[in-house]
Formats: C-alpha cells, structure tokens, sequence
C-alpha cells in the first residue's frame, strides 16, 4: 500500500508541472500590462518601466517561467502586485472558506444524490424514479450561475427570507450551497441508480433475499458496498469541480473566497495570484483523488488484496518455503 501511495504522489508532480506550464502561458500571453493597470493612466512611461523592471517583466517568457518555478519550489508563489503580500498569505486566508464551501456541496450532493438513485434503482420506473430521473436531467443541464441568479431573485429579493450575500451566519450558507451543490447531486444520483441497478441484478442479491433477509438489509449491507466504487469516484471528481466552481458562487454571493480573489486579480492583471490560485486548488484536486485511490482499498476487498504481500509458509517435514 506504501509503494502505491508513493507512486500516486510521484504522478502529482508532472500534473502540477504541466498545470503550472499552462497557466502561465496564458497569463504571459495575455493582452494587457500590468503596469499599466497598477499605475494607471497618469503614471509616466518611465515610471511604468521601472515597474516593468521591478516585477521583471521585461524578461524571456522561459526565464520568467524558471524564476518563477524555482519560487514555487521554494513555497514562495511570488508577491501580490496590488496589496504587495505574499501570494501564499493571501491565498491561505482565503482557502478555508473555499474547501468548506465545496466540501458542504460535495456533503449536500452526497446525502440527497445517494439516497435518490438508491430508492429510483430499487423502486424502477416507479413515479419516484420517473421523477428523481427528470430532476437529475434538470440539474445537469440548469448552468450555476443562472441557478444562483434564480435563488437569489426569489429567496432574498422577492420572498426576502435568505440573505442574498456572504457566509456570516448559518443561513447565509445555504443558496450557495444549494446553488454548487444541484449539478453534483444529479450526477452522483444519476451514477448511483446505474450503478445500483448493475448489482441488484446479480445473483448473490437474489441468494439474499431468497434467504428472508430484510430488503433494507439487503441493500445497505450487501448491494451498496459493492456499488460505492463509481460512487466514490464521482464524488471525487465532483469535489474537484466544486473547487473550480467556487469561483462562481463565490463571485455572485460575494464570498471571500480564492475564487473572488482570482476574479479580482485577472481584472487587475495581478497574475501572481491567478497563478497561486491555480496551483493551490490543481493541488488540492490532486490530494483528494489520491484520498479516493486510498479509500477503494479499504471499500472492495479485492483491490485490497493487490497490495498485500503473501505470506510464506514452512512445510512440513521438507523445510521448503512456500507461498500462502
């Protein structure tokens, strides 16, 4: 199991490598100057050199792409152009509120998606299934940010029951929650119920309840482990998504999060936190999908097994070692 782990973390490195390369390609590319944003109209054509010069910008696209690797490797994501900090201070302020936000919709997606293709893969083509499949359509196909317009119009500005902006109380949580959490729900509800509908079919679920097992037996303690596989994988990805996602709910609902701060810093041109900000939450991605390799072992017996050496035996009377 060490050794898988081991080599999962070595893969990490050409993603973040190649994350890294891309993200500051484009932002290198980018129409614009810094400079010009920072000091403004009114700022002298020396004066706008000279920044150019301090922020080395003047310099080869490959030798800033090296500069700045090098500083990555070191932990130091570069400086603020605006608030002259430390990308990674600004980006660790903000990251607590992102992850609790994505992991709330990932939680939301969890207990509702779940449930939902449960009951529609037990109770198919039943007036519930007809109608959680119609919702799962829906909430793949209604974009986010026109969800939250939605959420906000009718809870906080019509009905004025829900705060329309920021996380300072409990209910100020719940439409960005709801708003991130719909396109994950339907799709892990949509996994679910395919999912399940594979494995009720076999023949040790009909060997189950041909012994008079109860049915809610048979489903949580024999159908859902051997379908959590797809499931897990799905809400893996998802959490990725929703990371990426943030940026979105965070920027409707006003959130102090690493996606307001991104959206922010791309209308400043302040690429050292578009940059920092791509990085932390490639990085974040990275760990959780490690997380879920690491959590298959423990969920299936069978790829457990892989990474279990076998033990050796004495036999008997001949002194010779074989393998259990």
């Amino acid at each position: 199991m060490l050794r898988f782990i081991g080599k999962r973390i070595l893969m990490m490195i050409p993603v973040l490598l190649g994350v890294s390369l891309i993200i500051f390609t484009m932002m290198y590319f980018t129409p614009g100057d810094a400079a010009d944003m920072l000091l403004g109209d009114s700022a002298t054509i020396e004066q706008k050199e000279q920044l150019r010069n301090d922020l080395k910008l003047n310099e080869p696209y490959l030798v800033q792409y090296i500069n700045y690797m090098k500083g990555v490797l070191c932990g130091n994501l570069g400086t603020s152009y605006s608030t002259k900090r430390p990308v990674t201070e600004e980006l660790l302020d903000r990251f607590p509120t992102t992850v609790k936000l994505a992991g709330a919709g990932v939680l939301l997606s969890l207990c509702f998606g779940v449930t939902m293709g449960i009951i529609s893969a037990t109770k198919q083509y039943s007036i519930f299934d007809n109608l959680a499949t119609s919702f799962s359509l829906l909430g793949v196909s209604i974009p986010n940010f026109w969800l939250a317009l939605m959420l906000i119009i009718i809870f906080a500005v019509n009905w004025k029951i829900l705060p329309p902006s920021g996380l300072s109380t409990p209910l100020h949580w719940i439409l960005p929650i709801i708003s991130l959490g719909m396109n994950s729900t339907a799709t892990i509800m949509r996994m679910t119920r395919s999912s399940m509908l594979e494995v009720v079919r076999q023949d040790y679920i009909r060997t189950a309840r041909a012994k008079g097992q109860k049915e809610l037996f048979v489903i949580l303690r024999h159908a859902l482990p051997n379908a959590l596989i797809p499931i897990i994988t799905v809400a893996g990805l998802q959490f990725g998504r929703l990371m990426g996602g943030a940026v979105m709910a965070e920027t409707v609902f006003s959130i102090a999060g690493i996606g307001k701060l991104m959206v922010d810093a791309i209308k400043l041109q302040n690429y050292p936190i578009v940059q920092g900000g791509v990085l932390l939450i490639a990085f974040s991605t990275s760990i959780v999908n490690l997380i879920i390799d690491i959590l298959y072992a423990f969920v299936d017996p069978r790829i457990r097994s892989q990474y279990i050496k076998p033990k050796k035996t004495q036999t008997a009377g001949k002194g010779a070692v074989t393998n259990a």
